[in-house]
């Protein structure tokens, strides 16, 4: 039995949800693109299968493009050949895993220290 093919947003929406949900996100070339910076390789290494992991456990499967200290993660629904809500809400996801800053949080994780030998996301203020 084929699935119904999901809705695609116009662009204006994309665009407006962007920027009331993932102000760190951009409309591109029809992708939902950020991009993280990171310290180093093994950074850089670790957000990529951060999202490949939840990649996998949603079914919805970004583009990545890396390099030494940045992973650029774009969403486009293929199926839909547009922007969707699936492409939303693991875009939302990923913000919420790779941007999650426990030391910010004062609870019992501290988070990563600031000695530069232990860098690793260059987190948005």
């Amino acid at each position: 039995m084929a699935q119904a093919r999901e809705g695609v947003l116009d662009d204006a929406t994309v665009e407006r949800r962007l920027k009331e949900e993932l102000p760190a996100w951009r409309l591109e070339d029809g992708w939902i693109r950020r991009t993280y910076k990171t310290a180093s390789w093994k950074s850089t290494l670790m957000v990529i299968n951060t999202v490949g992991h939840l990649a996998e456990a949603a079914w919805h499967h970004p583009d990545l493009t890396a390099s030494y200290a940045w992973v650029e993660v774009r969403l486009m629904n293929h199926a839909a050949k547009g922007i969707t809500e699936k492409d939303f809400a693991l875009a939302r996801k990923i913000e919420e895993v790779v941007s999650w800053q426990p030391g910010t949080e004062g609870g019992a994780l501290e988070g990563t220290p600031s000695d530069p030998r232990f860098a690793y996301i260059k987190y948005d203020k």
